[in-house]
């Protein structure tokens, strides 16, 4: 009989502690003195009110206009928000986007470089803005607000150039794709409401009823002349105006793909367990296909007939989901979970996918706000690349919906890894920017020697989420097609690929782990083991694949290999507060190297209407070699490099914290076993909202993973199981795990 394998130990959270807060740091020095920042911005808001009440009556609803308020680079920090202006002048932040300024100058040595920054979006009724501009240079420094002048880099008007980006299509009428500085509920209704009456008077309809709304955002669909650009891009509110993007191509990728088929042989069982909810949304199924036994299909509302290509599109998703890539030579093993298959396409969107992109994405978010689900895969979405500047309404609504970490989503990248890179329309599309769902690309191989596939689409994502995709699997290509059911040939399989197969296929791994282990695990902690265990090698470009090739085997996910030890945290984590996470490890390792890989993975709230401040949450880990060791006069042990360390992305400047506010992180490090003395890492979570410190932030739910080799170390495992045994926890399958082939 073989030896039981070492199984994932988890219950890590049993060793975890609250531990008190440690003070931050003091005042910093300003690049500006007072006088000189008065000096400048007294100029340039005179530009501001010129600008304004050159705006027509209706638009400006209420009287009010923005203007862009622009911070020095070394004040983008949420504890260096200028509160106090904003209180003294009566004015409000509704929003920011992320810009590169080269100051008029810093504090560090040598002339001033391009650094990040923030524009904030600051409205206020046009009187106010008159009246600052009138004040401000009688202003001292014992003003009330005086102190954050020097917080500023520039003051300017908010133009057309501003708001509206390049049409592309040459139709006179374009359908565009308008997002509204809405703010909260309370003002909500004369912005938008301002916007009808505005659009109006410029000879435009619009129906309020296709918009939909984020946190502090309304995204609506709307036809504009083009003679009528301009005009509407002067909406004081307006954020942004772009042509709207149609779905994704959803015709199956076939094209140079193997013509060659062979029969689909049915398990003829029930999937393991029935209790696991999982949802795909896609061009729905046909009647009787193969899938039909374990794929219960639905139509949303509002739908009309379904369209062929669509369904083999929805039935080919779902094979990849049940069974991952069919196999001639190898019966198919029985599928997870059920699945309830959406049908949220039909002949309408093939008729118009622009116009349908919003009724689309309405019938996924009406699913998922009145039933929960474990897990949901999405291969479609809107045909265009993500922008650093804003965050699309795919993104943010779905983003909202994933935040407490008891849903796992993955997301399709996109298939446009081969488009023209220097415009960046080979960049990853929405949704898979969501920071709190798993967005897989497609690698060209099962084997050692794998790399992305070239149909791939490519990362970076924003920051924060900047690692996009999270990872890939393999989808198939012409040469090695991805093998899954026929839906115009029942009981047999053709050869596909894409992006679309390795998203379901890196979901049906999830949804396996949950099968064999029960909810021992939640779906974020899925989320986390899957990225703990992406596999890197000399092909991989963190750009092109994100963490790595995930496996889509159960046995490597939740065993041990040799010499390594898995262990699993899983909880909340509470603002402003130091959780203290101990690393299991034996005791007396004297000689030989560590090698200790941590992953953490958080969800979270989200700020739409801040992309450069998107994530509500952060992370600061502080690494201790031993918790004992505390220098004279200090009052916590040393610290050492762990989570700071800089990933090689390709990104000219990064943010000196941008890290902190990432909700995955992973990282490895080697050191010598003789300095480590009950090791621990201490989190603290820091809450933020809309670029400044929350006011009533809420706990968020983590996920941490670290895994312990050490290859001097036989029994390492048993060394450290026998230490922990009454915190630590071997997840032991409910019934016996395949042995991979």
């Amino acid at each position: 009989m073989a030896p039981q394998p070492n199984y994932l130990l988890g219950k890590g959270e049993s060793l975890t502690e609250q531990i008190a807060s440690k003070p931050h740091g003091g005042p910093k020095k300003s690049p500006y003195t007072f006088a000189e920042a008065k000096r400048h911005l007294t100029k340039e808001l005179a530009t501001v009110v010129q600008v304004i009440d050159e705006l027509p009556e209706a638009a400006c609803p209420g009287d009010e206009a923005v203007a862009f308020l622009t911070l020095h680079p070394e004040y983008l920090a949420k504890s260096a928000y200028p509160h106090e202006l904003f209180k003294a002048t009566g004015l409000r932040t509704i929003g920011s986007r992320p810009v590169s300024v080269t100051p008029r100058r810093w504090t560090k040595k040598g002339e001033p470089k391009p650094g990040p920054t923030a524009d904030f979006y600051v409205a206020g009724p046009r009187e106010t803005f008159q009246k600052l501009a009138h004040s401000l240079d009688s202003w001292t420094v014992n003003t009330y607000g005086a102190d954050d002048l020097i917080k500023l880099e520039d003051v300017r008007p908010v133009r057309p150039i501003d708001r509206l980006k390049p049409i592309l299509s040459d139709v006179r009428e374009p359908l565009l794709e308008v997002v509204l500085l809405a703010g909260n509920k309370t003002s909500a209704r004369f912005i938008l409401d301002g916007f009808k009456t505005y659009l109006a008077l410029l000879g435009i309809e619009l129906d309020l009823k296709k918009r939909i709304d984020t946190e502090a955002l309304s995204f609506m669909p709307v036809k504009v002349p083009r003679e009528r650009l301009q005009d509407v891009a002067r909406y004081s509110f307006l954020r942004v105006a772009r042509e709207m993007p149609k779905l994704r191509q959803l015709r199956p990728n076939s094209n140079g793909a193997s013509t060659k088929t062979f029969a689909f042989i049915s398990p003829q069982k029930d999937a393991l367990d029935s209790t696991i909810r999982v949802a795909v949304f896609d061009g729905g199924l046909p009647d009787n296909s193969d899938a039909a036994q374990w794929a219960n299909a639905f139509d949303t509302d509002g739908l009309v007939e379904p369209v062929d290509a669509y369904q083999k599109h929805g039935l080919a998703v779902t094979s990849a989901l049940l069974f991952g890539s069919l196999d001639e030579s190898h019966a198919p093993s029985v599928p997870y979970a059920k699945v309830d298959h959406y049908r949220v396409l039909d002949q309408a969107t093939e008729n118009d996918s622009q116009d349908e992109l919003y009724p689309v994405l309405k019938r996924i978010l009406g699913v998922l706000d009145s039933r929960r689900y474990d897990f949901f895969n999405l291969s479609i979405g809107p045909n265009m690349p993500i922008e650093d500047d804003d965050v699309h309404v795919w993104t943010s609504t779905l983003d909202q919906r994933l935040k407490n970490g008891q849903t796992l989503a993955s997301v399709a990248v996109g298939n446009t890894g081969e488009s023209d890179a220097a415009t960046g329309l080979n960049r990853i599309q929405p949704p898979a920017d969501c920071v709190n769902a798993l967005a897989v690309g497609s690698c060209d191989s099962v084997n050692n020697g794998w790399k992305r596939a070239s149909y791939s689409s490519i990362g970076l994502g924003r920051s924060p989420g900047l690692m996009k995709p999270d990872g890939v699997a393999c989808g198939g290509t012409p040469s090695a097609p991805f093998w899954v059911l026929d839906s115009t040939n029942r009981g047999f399989t053709w050869g596909a690929f894409g992006t679309s197969f390795a998203s379901p296929l890196t979901l049906r791994a999830a949804i396996g782990v949950r099968a064999y282990l029960g909810d021992a695990l939640s779906p974020l902690a899925i989320r986390a083991l899957l990225i703990q265990s992406a596999a890197t090698n000399i092909h991989s470009v963190r750009e092109e694949v994100g963490w790595g090739k995930f496996p889509t085997d159960i046995e490597p996910l939740i065993t041990c290999g040799p010499n390594a030890v898995h262990v699993i945290y899983q909880g909340d984590l509470e603002p402003r507060k130091y959780l203290r996470a101990p690393i299991p490890v034996p005791a007396n390792i004297m000689s030989g190297m560590v090698e200790i890989t941590a992953t953490i993975c958080f969800a979270c709230e989200t700020d739409p209407q801040d992309p450069m401040h998107y994530t509500r949450s952060g992370l600061e880990i502080v690494f201790r070699r031993d918790r004992s060791d505390i220098p004279a006069g200090k009052k916590t042990a040393k610290t050492s490099s762990f989570f700071k360390s800089r990933r090689s992305l390709a990104e000219a400047q990064l943010r000196s914290d941008e890290h902190k506010w990432e909700t995955v992180q992973r990282v490895t490090k080697r050191m010598y076993g003789n300095t480590l003395k009950d090791p621990v890492f201490d989190i603290h979570y820091n809450p933020r909202e809309s670029a400044k410190e929350a006011d009533n932030p809420l706990p968020i739910p983590y996920a941490l993973v670290v895994t312990i080799r050490a290859k001097q170390v036989s029994d390492l495992y048993n060394r450290i199981l026998n230490k922990y045994r009454h915190q630590l926890k071997p997840l032991v399958p409910k019934i016996q795990i395949p042995i991979s082939v």
